[in-house]
């Protein structure tokens, strides 16, 4: 059986050096924890700007928030393990 590939979220904002900072982390990771990344600019939909409008970069999985502002390593960790 083949195991589930996790699917994470980046909510983030053009031009925006903490998002900048936080994807470029999270490619570093992908290819050691095989996720998988959804990138969603804020700017670009409906009622996303005003939930994460101060908060990004927002990474998820699911429903749950694993981090906002830097990369929580370990959340990504425990996401996909």
């Amino acid at each position: 059986m083949t195991p589930e590939v996790v699917c994470l979220t980046l909510y983030y904002r053009e031009g925006c050096h903490l998002c900048q900072n936080m994807l470029q982390a999270l490619r570093g990771l992908q290819s050691r924890l095989g996720f998988e990344l959804t990138l969603v600019d804020i700017d670009r939909v409906s009622g996303l700007r005003q939930r994460y409008d101060e908060w990004v970069p927002v990474l998820c999985h699911g429903d749950r928030e694993l981090c906002h502002y830097h990369l929580d390593e370990q959340a990504v960790r425990d996401a996909c393990c």
